[in-house]
């Protein structure tokens, strides 16, 4: 028994000569602080570098805006149909997405025409007389077009006549 209160003692003694524990709410405190100074720094460099960006966006913004765009009216069409005695007569108008394309597109009428004529004619009634059909027969001829003209310079195309008989 000796030997038991021996040892409790020497423990307590142990127990007595130690430092006392920091206390753990000091360490919560410094991880706090760790965490809110990142979380801000990161907030901060977003903040910074992201309005920039968006500056940049404006900028792009405002140049397209600038850019005229100019419409450009084609002579009419009469066009056979692939059905036998089936005709189509249309006019259209070409919206370019920069005016300073006006002289390409006058000077290559003749093969957008072409083009034009080849693709209405290789079409029946049927496939052009839904307003589906109507949209589909406008992409393709602004497909052409483009091929036809060699760049993408038609942005949109206008049906101002559409008849068929």
């Amino acid at each position: 028994m000796a030997e038991e209160s021996e040892e409790l003692q020497s423990t307590e003694d142990e127990a007595k000569n130690k430092p006392p524990r920091k206390s753990s709410k000091s360490l919560f405190l410094v991880i706090g602080i760790l965490v809110l100074a990142l979380a801000g720094g990161g907030a901060a460099y977003v903040f910074l570098f992201s309005n920039k960006g968006a500056e940049h966006q404006d900028s792009k913004k405002e140049e397209k805006k600038e850019t005229k765009t100019a419409l450009v009216a084609l002579d009419s069409f009469v066009v056979n149909l692939s059905e036998q005695g089936r005709f189509l007569k249309v006019t259209m108008q070409f919206e370019l997405g920069d005016a300073a394309n006006l002289q390409m597109v006058t000077d290559k009428t003749p093969q957008v025409r072409d083009a034009i004529i080849t693709l209405v004619s290789s079409k029946s009634a049927e496939s052009v007389s839904s307003p589906e059909g109507k949209f589909q027969l406008k992409d393709d001829i602004l497909l052409r077009a483009n091929q036809a003209a060699g760049k993408d310079i038609f942005k949109n195309l206008y049906f101002t006549e559409f008849v068929m008989q």
